[in-house]
């Protein structure tokens, strides 16, 4: 063989080499470009959700998290926190509506507690300002706790001793600190903690690998649909309101059987008709049924749902499976905080 019939592979071989040099270049500068995007539209969750106004304290969180799993504080003992927000279901029931006391049925779907407390507002009609407001007007609600009042709540606990001492410990610096406001803060504190950083948070933070190449795809193809318009920010929703059913009426894509008028039953303004928060959209792979009323059994179809009534679009099988794909990526490890109840203080149901 010749030097010229020696060179030939060679030289074939680095336009080989030199074309996927150039496509590893395309491809990083493309991830590239893609994170530059998902950065201007969502953050990473924080490293804790306390305030000034609503300190986490080591004495809170420990109250907080015995009030959150114990029933005794309900009208018919059989009602917690924890009844409607289950850890073994990432902090939902599972069911369309919730259930309180005495099987009384709740008008709407319980959403999760995880990352709750970086809501704007909470419940479906932003009826409730807070983890901390939610939490004490639970006490009082009939298909919540049921008391008659905060009184009955309050005398429950206080003839627990032990719940005495927590309660002191917790808020030193008042003379009577068992008080429906406290039971609130108490419980806030603690949900407070119950944070679930996913891959798609460490891939927000330069981690180019947390996201599997189809979940990259979903995450473009749920920028570039729309869906950001309302799920952004750092729970990829949560931060505002919308009415639902912007292109139809929703109740004709998900089979609603009864037609929730959202916020208009809140503040009686037409405008608000049909409003409800946004929901986030973490941990959603792990939170069926959806929407307001649980109407919807399954991931893809609430995808399909929300294209086709608030977007207008309807969309193809790929697109909503590599949507789910990207969606499945918000999902964290439950906190250990969480995953198990705590042991409570010693006392029969009054």
């Amino acid at each position: 063989m010749n030097h010229y019939g020696r060179q030939q592979p060679r030289k074939a071989a680095a336009i080989v080499i030199a074309a996927a040099a150039a496509c590893c270049a395309a491809a990083a500068q493309a991830d590239t470009a893609l994170l530059k995007e998902a950065l201007q539209i969502f953050k990473p969750l924080p490293k804790d959700m306390g305030t000034a106004e609503y300190p986490i304290t080591p004495e809170r969180v420990t109250l907080g998290k015995a009030l959150f799993f114990d029933t005794r504080m309900s009208l018919d003992g059989t009602v917690s926190c924890a009844r409607c927000h289950q850890p073994a279901l990432y902090g939902t029931d599972g069911l369309a509506k919730a259930i309180g006391v005495k099987d009384r049925l709740n008008p709407r779907n319980s959403p999760t507690v995880l990352n709750a407390a970086e809501q704007f507002v909470v419940h479906w009609r932003g009826d409730r300002a807070n983890v901390e407001d939610q939490a004490t007007k639970a006490l009082i609600g009939p298909p919540s706790f049921g008391e008659p009042d905060f009184a009955a709540a309050m005398a429950k606990l206080e003839a627990i001793p032990e719940y005495a001492a927590m309660f002191r410990a917790a808020f030193p610096e008042e003379k009577n600190p068992i008080t429906q406001d406290n039971w609130g803060k108490a419980i806030g504190a603690y949900e407070r903690t119950l944070l679930t950083p996913s891959p798609f948070d460490a891939y927000l933070a330069g981690d180019a690998k947390a996201l599997s190449a189809k979940a990259e795809t979903g995450l473009k193809k749920f920028m570039d649909t729309g869906c950001t318009a309302c799920h952004n920010g750092v729970g990829v929703g949560g931060g505002m309101y919308q009415k639902f059913g912007v292109m139809e009426d929703y109740w004709k894509a998900t089979g609603s059987k009864d037609i929730d008028k959202g916020r208009f039953d809140v503040t009686r303004n037409p405008d608000d008709m049909y409003v409800f928060k946004v929901a986030s959209l973490r941990n959603v792979a792990m939170t069926p049924p959806y929407f307001h009323d649980g109407s919807v059994a399954t991931l893809p179809q609430a995808v399909r749902v929300m294209a086709r009534v608030q977007l207008g679009k309807q969309l193809s099988d790929e697109d909503v499976n590599d949507i789910v794909a990207f969606l499945n990526s918000l999902t964290g490890p439950l906190p250990k905080d969480f995953a198990a109840a705590p042991i409570l203080p010693a006392a029969a149901f009054r």
